[in-house]
């Protein structure tokens, strides 16, 4: 940890740490554009925000964190982009192996990881095998990956068990859904990081968030800093969440936010 982030580490309640952080992890492209360098190079350079950011992370213990790499809808990007991307995960994949296994980190994915070129899932699954039995955080990737395409995976496997007596639909409530969606394990998501100055969701992780605190930065992500993930942090910890109830309702020992 940098002094830097150490001065802001020691504003931070340890006790009331998210147990989820999510990222948009957007600009890279605007960031190599305003260089005048090819996209790709802005991917590059994001890559070593992940690197830092995963380390922080991983030194502050936090319980999970969940990047979102790679969109259904980035399908559609140019070829040429969407190869090279592919070709980025798996050299990221093949280098920070060792390191997650050192660092206790649990390397884990979302979305329809079928859709990926075969030499990417094997990589992906090279991780998973040697990171199976770490107990520190959880690092996710969602890759070709979109909320609505895991609400519509959740509901298709849902039917099939109705469909074959195994579940009755009088019984299926919210738990039955998150238990289906590609995050069943993973604490709720209790804040959202978007980067890049675009305030949006992206259809990302659109059932996991509904409670969760939303911070916004103008910052492209290969300029995001260890500095300003912590202060998303803290301004995390200075927030109220009431979860439906009123203020008067909270616990006054509680300070009006809970994680």
């Amino acid at each position: 940890m940098t002094p830097a982030e150490a001065a802001i580490w020691d504003l931070i309640d340890h006790a009331r740490l998210p147990r989820h952080i999510a990222i948009v992890m957007d600009g890279n492209g605007r960031w190599a554009k305003r260089r005048m360098m090819p996209r790709i190079f802005g991917h590059r350079a994001g890559v070593a925000t992940v690197d830092r950011i995963v380390s922080l992370a991983s030194e502050i213990n936090l319980p999970a964190l969940t990047l979102y790499s790679f969109s259904t809808e980035n399908w559609k990007r140019p070829p040429n982009e969407v190869s090279a991307l592919m070709d980025i995960l798996r050299e990221f994949l093949m280098k920070e192996m060792m390191r997650m296994v050192k660092n206790n980190i649990r390397f884990n994915t979302i979305g329809r990881i079928a859709e990926l070129p075969p030499a990417a899932i094997d990589c992906i699954n090279q991780v998973k095998e040697s990171t199976k039995n770490n107990t520190g955080t959880v690092l996710t990737l969602a890759l070709s990956y979109g909320g609505r395409a895991e609400l519509e995976d959740a509901v298709k496997a849902i039917g099939r068990k109705v469909k074959h007596g195994l579940l009755d639909p009088e019984v299926i409530g919210q738990e039955t859904i998150s238990n289906h969606l590609d995050t069943a394990g993973l604490p709720e998501v209790d804040l959202l990081l978007r980067t890049s100055g675009e305030k949006r969701i992206s259809n990302f992780l659109l059932w996991q968030i509904a409670y969760a605190e939303l911070w916004f930065t103008d910052i492209l992500w290969p300029d995001f800093q260890g500095t300003d993930f912590l202060q998303a942090v803290l301004d995390f910890q200075k927030r109220e969440r009431r979860f439906g109830l009123s203020g008067e309702q909270l616990s006054p020992l509680s300070g009006g936010s809970t994680a």
